[in-house]
């Protein structure tokens, strides 16, 4: 992914698009100064995105309270130049376009100091994904 990617679109996949893919999403969006999208969706959705995880991104400065989360579709796929995915396993898509798998542990029972961690690591990668699409990161 060494070529700059003019708006690129990045999908972010987990199971329940209640947490990791939702964090992600909300980074992405925030640090590519509208130089990219991201959407995000799950295999299996959860009614609602953890109101821990939307507490502590709300501290944060990102807002996800309107968020719900998002049934992955082929029509997801399609519209991603780069698919990340984050242990939803075979239910993954394949779909032929970039992809990679950010190993990264589930956010649903984390404590306040593991999310934020989590968080700070998801942050990271974001950043490193921007970097690789050939965007600079907006400063907060």
């Amino acid at each position: 992914m060494s070529d700059v990617m003019s708006e690129p679109r990045v999908l972010f996949v987990c199971v329940q698009n209640a947490g990791r893919s939702q964090i992600a999403e909300a980074m992405f969006n925030a640090l590519s100064g509208g130089a990219g999208v991201a959407r995000s969706a799950g295999t299996q959705p959860a009614d609602e995105v953890h109101p821990h995880v939307a507490a502590a991104l709300a501290d944060r400065g990102f807002d996800v309270s309107r968020k719900i989360p998002h049934r992955l579709t082929d029509d997801d796929a399609e519209w991603a130049d780069v698919v990340v995915t984050m242990g939803c396993g075979d239910a993954c898509p394949v779909t032929g376009k970039p992809t990679e798998d950010w190993a990264l542990p589930d956010p649903k029972l984390m404590s306040v100091s593991d999310l934020a961690q989590l968080i700070d690591e998801i942050g990271l990668r974001v950043a490193d994904l921007l970097d690789r699409l050939g965007h600079k990161t907006a400063t907060a």
